[in-house]
């Protein structure tokens, strides 16, 4: 008896699942972007590289003073376009500076004041962006086009001014004397009031109506709402106070209440210019500003993303 083999046939269902797999595989393949990611392009690739040299070319420097500040004084001085000295590398130039002078106590004050100022300067600036954003009252469009006028106006111009105002106020060399007249800050009032002005006004309706005030309102729905815009702010004021050298040089001649800026320069001016120390110095006042660029970058990014600072 004889028994026929037959061969099992695959059913239409079966058949247009495994096109449908193969399609979806091919496609996969072919798709070298994620979802809503424009191609690769020449014109991509293009700004790629054009951002890629601008990187290469900020960088450059800061490489070199580290460099530097790694070499002897002689290596230095000696014009040798090397990364690396001769001699090798050393960390004598910081062990001088930070023996030379109160570099701690100075480094503590930088922070105090930097910290004192962007405090202040956001809780005014936030303030009066806020009232210029939602408040009508008298003169408010007048008064916002003076702050967007003192924009323009050179801090150096208000030097002197602001000099005789602290003498007159006894705030020559005191704290408050270095941090008030850095609090004003027009430009930050700007931007917040950009950033507002894009908050639906339909969620402070809706709080108003449930009772809250108009501060109740600023801190618990607009300020939860712009903590990216206010980080940014934040960083943008605390780098700017903690790279400030005319100001505090001028107001403060108290050697335990200068900032670093300040106190290193007095340290270079005293045992006269020596190269690596001198990169020495710049990268020590730098090395907290990128502690906090690396720490906060994050919200950097995406408080200019959403803020004036890009061009929104």
């Amino acid at each position: 008896m004889s028994t026929a083999t037959a061969s099992p046939l695959a059913s239409p269902t079966a058949s247009t699942a495994t096109e449908t797999i193969t399609t979806a595989s091919s496609r996969r393949a072919r798709r070298s972007h994620l979802p809503g990611q424009k191609p690769f392009g020449p014109l991509r690739i293009t700004a790629f590289v054009v951002l890629l040299l601008l990187a290469v070319g900020w960088l450059l420097p800061f490489l070199w003073a580290v460099a530097t500040a790694f070499k002897t004084e002689t290596d230095a001085a000696s014009g040798d376009p090397g990364w690396i000295g001769a001699s090798g590398p050393t960390i004598d130039a910081f062990t001088a500076i930070l023996s030379q002078g109160n570099v701690y106590t100075w480094a503590l004050n930088s922070l105090l004041t930097s910290v004192a100022i962007t405090v202040i300067t956001l809780a005014i600036s936030a303030l009066a962006a806020y009232a210029f954003s939602r408040l009508d009252f008298t003169g408010r469009k007048w008064l916002f086009v003076v702050i967007i006028a003192s924009i323009v106006v050179p801090p150096q111009v208000l030097i002197i001014p602001l000099f005789y105002e602290m003498l007159a106020f006894n705030m020559v060399d005191t704290y408050w004397g270095l941090i008030l007249p850095q609090v004003v800050a027009p430009a930050m009032v700007f931007i917040l009031k950009r950033f507002f002005d894009a908050i639906p006004i339909e969620l402070e309706d809706a709080a108003r109506v449930d009772g809250a005030g108009r501060f109740r309102i600023f801190w618990s729905i607009v300020l939860p709402l712009s903590r990216p815009i206010m980080a940014s702010v934040a960083i943008f004021v605390f780098i700017s106070a903690w790279n400030n050298f005319l100001w505090p040089f001028l107001v403060i001649n108290d050697t335990t209440l200068m900032t670093l800026p300040v106190g290193l320069q007095t340290v270079i001016s005293a045992y006269g210019v020596q190269y690596a120390q001198v990169m020495a110095q710049a990268v020590l006042a730098a090395l907290p500003l990128i502690i906090v660029f690396m720490i906060f970058q994050k919200q950097i990014v995406k408080g200019v993303a959403t803020s004036g600072f890009g061009g929104q």
